[in-house]
């Protein structure tokens, strides 16, 4: 076993930044040493620990083995100014953003599904988007059996997916509601509080009335699977939840697929749970999935309109293993295949 202990950077102190803190103490990730960089310096509490969190430049990476970036969804991250630069210093780079997700250089990797793209790693790799990640869980196990022709998906995102502000939005919202004031909003585009939003990131100009999260979606289930034939049409709301995506997805297999064997064969993945009772009105909701380590996957049913194809309702904590979680693991499973 390789007990070699890892200086570990993780750049970024919100939402995301603090959550692979706190993943990388809560799966003992062998570590040497962590020091937390961000724009600006100043002393943190993170994960119940006292911390300086240090201004970052390139001397940040020094002796660094893994740095991590945790990211933003929607704008450019530190690693475009500073990914690269932390390669050339000699340490492995675990991209929470989204800036070189499609990359021909860069592996996308969810460690349960595609572990060997990491043997190709020049030294960057990049964590998929929270929505991919959460759906892919949950249909790539099926794709090994039935091989997928097309994806049909309809997100339910929380708030927290686009950061701490939008946290304290939602939360003055309902003070405001419930105080009979004006509900003001500055995050979105319209009031989150008893709303949805069909629209998440920028319009695409690669495909005509998309919005860059629902891309996303489409392109990196592509690149994951190693299938450019797959058709993905997405969907990608904003809900009034504060953490946990919910999905409603349908999935056309080449082969017609056995109920029972869909179940069975996501009950044995790892990393998967499925709670699927409906005449108990059993079934993953985000409130009890927040926090959890896995993807849980319910109300599995044969599509009633398409040929040889399934609808399931899939639920996952956007920031653990949507995101922070994910990419420690991808971390782990390099230390496991000696490729680090």
């Amino acid at each position: 076993m390789n007990r070699k202990k890892f200086n570990v950077a993780v750049i970024g102190a919100g939402l995301v930044g603090r959550k692979m803190v706190d993943v990388l103490f809560e799966r003992n990730f062998p570590l040497a040493k962590i020091e937390i960089f961000a724009t600006r310096e100043r002393q943190e509490i993170i994960s119940g620990r006292p911390f300086l969190v240090k201004s970052t430049d390139e001397s940040s990476f020094d002796g660094m083995d893994f740095v991590f970036f945790a990211g933003t969804e929607g704008e450019k991250g530190a690693s475009r100014i500073f990914g690269w630069k932390a390669v050339e210093k000699g340490a492995i780079v675990i991209d929470n953003g989204g800036d070189f997700r499609m990359h021909p250089d860069v592996p996308l990797v969810i460690p349960e599904i595609n572990p060997h793209h990491l043997k190709t790693h020049k030294g960057f790799i990049a964590n998929p988007n929270c929505s991919t990640i959460i759906m892919l869980m949950a249909v790539a196990p099926l794709h090994e059996k039935y091989k997928i022709k097309k994806i049909i998906v309809s997100t339910y995102q929380a708030v927290s997916g686009t950061g701490s502000k939008a946290i304290e939005e939602i939360e003055t919202q309902v003070h405001q509601y419930v105080n009979k004031q004006e509900i003001t909003s500055s995050v979105y585009p319209y009031r989150i509080l008893f709303n949805v939003i069909p629209h998440i990131g920028n319009l695409s100009d690669e495909f005509s009335g998309y919005y860059s999260e629902e891309v996303k979606m489409i392109l990196e289930t592509r690149k994951i699977l190693d299938c450019q034939d797959i058709k993905v049409s997405a969907t990608c709301v904003r809900v009034p939840v504060i953490n946990g995506h919910s999905e409603s997805i349908t999935v056309c297999f080449e082969s017609d697929p056995d109920i029972n064997t869909c179940r069975e064969i996501l009950s044995s993945t790892r990393g998967v749970k499925v709670i699927d009772d409906p005449e108990k009105a059993l079934y993953p909701v985000p409130i009890d999935v927040s926090g959890k380590d896995d993807v849980y996957v319910g109300r599995i049913r044969k599509n009633t309109a398409f040929e040889n194809a399934i609808d399931m309702w899939v639920v996952g904590d956007n920031i653990k293993k949507g995101a922070a979680q994910n990419a420690v693991q991808i971390a782990e499973k390099m230390i496991e295949m000696s490729i680090i």
